[in-house]
């Protein structure tokens, strides 16, 4: 082969091997669209067996959830409000989330949309938009750092 032709075949292989090669970003977001619905479904079934600091432990220390009262800011106090639904004795709806929308912002935070959905036997109870910011860990856990549900 002529000496001429090995350079323009080097750069085409070249421009081939980093075209072929995944995105860090899009590894990223794969990662999020893979890991976040499996946090949600395992703190579903924290919620659904009545364990609430197992479900608790999804959220940042820091953690905000809005409510119709205003901004609650912090686990604890998130914690308060679901704690009489914890309670024994208490009636708890069964909850599952439908996955609408995972939008990565970076390699450690994502916005999620999804529906929550609160079953009793085979009825539906209540069901509403979930707007979540989540933020994974170094350990390469994702938390809820803020939550908007209604």
């Amino acid at each position: 082969m002529p000496r001429r032709l090995l350079f323009p075949i080097a750069v085409v292989a070249v421009v081939a091997l980093a075209a072929a090669r995944p995105h860090p970003q899009q590894d990223v977001a794969g990662r999020a669209r893979a890991e976040i619905p499996a946090m949600m479904a395992r703190s579903a079934v924290h919620w659904n067996a009545g364990q609430l600091d197992a479900f608790m432990a999804d959220y940042t220390d820091s953690a905000t959830f809005v409510a119709r009262k205003g901004i609650i800011r912090g686990r604890d106090a998130i914690r308060g409000v679901y704690a009489a639904r914890f309670a024994p004795g208490a009636q708890r709806d069964s909850l599952s989330f439908e996955m609408l929308d995972i939008d990565p912002l970076g390699p450690s935070t994502a916005h999620v949309v999804a529906r929550y959905l609160l079953h009793r036997g085979d009825s539906l109870t209540s069901s509403g938009p979930t707007s979540l910011l989540m933020r994974r860990s170094p350990a390469g856990r994702w938390r809820i750092a803020h939550d908007h549900s209604s």
